[in-house]
């Protein structure tokens, strides 16, 4: 039986070749003074940087720029960003890049005017907002976290050596995302596989949660097959507009809150990658493949009527003369299969881990008890040696 929910999801998505030029309409509903914020400079060898610049300029904004946002944005930098803001009373956080700057953006609106730490509010005690948000728009340049049009915002501690996210209510999602398909082109291939299987997993987590043949169910196994078949097209050719436009929607599909309205839904595969990510500041779509076929096969036991389905809806198994855990187990392999076609990392230590590492990773892992079987520290520690 499908839960009881409430849906709704106020981002104002704009999407296509021409996308951009709605970011002079956008911008009319804000202040003047607008925070830039930008990764490593990407976007100035690929020219997004003078376009969105040049709007900025012939709309009369004021530019205050905040560079360097990293793959995995640090609580240091969120403190950067907060005094920058604070200091230019920032009308509107525009976020020009991938699901860090994104994320980056989010977490930088609801703390730049939080009486508290930021990272002990949000982070540690995990609370609500209580405060002068400001309103972030973004202009994606990498697919993956769907980060342009939910309310998550993950941020990394090196010094506590934590990988937080906190996902905020729909008043902190963006108010508009522009999505250019064009403007993934660019990307290395390690970077855009690593989205892909981001965008995989976003789906698996609410995917193998609950029993129940839901509506949800349905519209997740059509984005994965989707999302399959487009990747193969993308990795032989990058450049494939129809494939990548079809990824860089999936994306956002499979985690703007939408498919997982009443489902419980895992999220255990992001808690241990996280942790990872948190020790080697590794990339997060890698982090997540390293560990998931383990936990997957370690967690097929307790959900096998789901990881059945999975296998003859999602790879075509055919379940003739075989055993529910034949069929499922096939779907796996299946799985792993493609991971290992389109080129994503299959183990942690590729990553930097060591064994000496296993327990604070598992330490640092959430349990989170949505999906088929909650784990304790034993089972995540044996999870990790499988997966080096």
């Amino acid at each position: 039986m499908l839960g009881n929910f409430t849906y709704c999801n106020p981002t104002r998505i704009h999407f296509g070749k021409d996308s951009l030029k709605h970011l002079v309409d956008e911008l009319a509903s804000y202040g003047k003074n607008v925070l830039l914020t930008y990764g490593g400079g990407s976007i100035k060898k690929s020219g997004i940087y003078d376009e969105v610049v040049k709007i900025l300029t012939d709309c009369g904004k004021n530019i205050i720029e905040l560079s360097g946002v990293m793959p995995n944005p640090t609580v240091d930098k969120l403190y950067e960003g907060c005094k920058l803001a604070r200091e230019n009373n920032i009308d509107l956080i525009l976020a020009v890049g991938g699901g860090s700057v994104c994320d980056y953006a989010k977490a930088l609106s609801v703390s730049v005017y939080c009486k508290d730490d930021p990272w002990e509010k949000y982070y540690l005690r995990m609370e609500d907002v209580d405060n002068k948000i400001i309103p972030v728009g973004c202009v994606l340049t990498m697919v993956g976290t769907g980060s342009e049009m939910n309310g998550g915002a993950v941020i990394t501690n090196h010094e506590a050596k934590l990988k937080i996210g906190h996902v905020f209510g729909e008043n902190v999602f963006p108010k508009f995302s522009i999505m250019n398909p064009v403007y993934t082109f660019t990307l290395p291939v390690y970077q855009m596989t690593s989205g892909f299987y981001d965008i995989m997993n976003h789906i698996t987590e609410q995917y193998f949660s609950d029993s129940d043949d839901c509506t949800s169910d349905y519209v997740m196994e059509g984005l994965m097959k989707s999302l399959i078949h487009s990747s193969r097209i993308a990795v032989e050719n990058p450049e494939d507009y129809e494939a990548r436009s079809n990824i860089m929607w999936i994306a956002t599909w499979a985690l703007n809150t939408m498919v997982a309205k009443g489902k419980t839904t895992d999220w255990m595969v992001h808690m241990i990658g996280q942790s990872v990510g948190a020790y080697t500041d590794a990339t997060h779509g890698m982090t997540l493949s390293a560990v998931s076929m383990a936990y997957y096969r370690h967690i097929m036991p307790y959900g096998l009527e789901k990881f059945r389905r999975f296998a003859v809806n999602v790879w075509g198994v055919d379940p003739d003369g075989k055993t529910e855990e034949e069929t499922a187990s096939e779907g796996l392999c299946a799985m792993e299969s493609w991971m290992k076609e389109i080129g994503l990392v299959m183990n942690i230590s590729e990553l930097g881990v060591t064994e000496d590492m296993l327990d604070g990773i598992a330490d640092g892992s959430f349990i989170c008890d949505g999906g088929y079987k909650t784990l304790n520290h034993e089972e995540i520690v044996e999870i990790l040696k499988e997966s080096m």
